[in-house]
């Protein structure tokens, strides 16, 4: 059976654009992704199994083109409110264009919202029971701050995934990236280690973290939780 006009021209459209999340928006599409639909599944179930998502607000901090924040929706989340810059108005990504084209083929309620991580604030977004920090950190040269105000913003649980480095240091520690060193990319600056992420989470205000190896040896995954 062929598509409908509408599929057919769905798909023409996601065939333009770059995808760093395959999300499955139904009738038989996914948006080609350089994360597979097998690595979401895994960081999906890292990020958010054993978390009670039913009903609570969700902030997804460098959302991209979405792929997670319509995972929580999906598992019941209720408000959902996904914000980027760096990649949403990058001409090569064209973050916004795909997050405008994937979230409304899903018919989920998805909020969005233009703002760099380093401006949110309670007083630029308000307080969220939960807020997502997914392959962020490193990004930015001055991270710790960007987690105090984070803080700030998280009534529950911050979920925060990162690169990690220096692991064999048993003391808190974080490499700098000053090139391209990292998969020659120059917007890795940061690499902390175990120690230092659940050092900085504590320090900002969170009482409980958890951590787990995320998807590969070199990522981490944290749940820092409000007590």
């Amino acid at each position: 059976m062929s598509d409908t006009p509408d599929i057919a021209a769905l798909r023409s459209a996601i065939a333009q654009h770059f995808w760093w999340h395959s999300i499955d928006l139904g009738n038989g599409i996914v948006t080609p992704g350089q994360k597979t639909p097998e690595l979401m599944a895994i960081e999906s179930r890292l990020f958010f199994d054993g978390v009670d998502l039913k009903g609570r607000s969700v902030l997804d901090v460098g959302t991209w083109n979405g792929g997670y924040a319509v995972e929580v929706k999906r598992r019941g989340a209720g408000r959902v409110l996904g914000t980027d810059s760096h990649c949403w108005n990058d001409p090569y990504y064209r973050g916004r264009a795909t997050f405008d084209l994937a979230i409304p083929a899903t018919g989920l309620d998805i909020e969005a919202r233009e703002i760099d991580a380093t401006e949110i604030g309670v007083d630029t977004v308000g307080h969220f029971d939960i807020v997502l920090f997914l392959g962020v950190f490193y990004h930015l040269f001055d991270p710790i701050s960007t987690l105090q105000r984070l803080s700030r913003v998280t009534r529950e649980l911050l979920i925060v995934e990162t690169h990690l480095d220096a692991q064999d240091n048993p003391r808190p520690a974080m490499i700098m990236y000053p090139g391209d060193e990292l998969a020659q990319d120059p917007t890795n600056w940061w690499g902390p280690n175990r120690a230092c992420m659940e050092a900085l989470l504590r320090s900002v205000g969170f009482g409980r973290v958890d951590f787990q190896q995320g998807a590969t040896e070199t990522r981490g995954v944290f749940h820092a939780w409000k007590t």
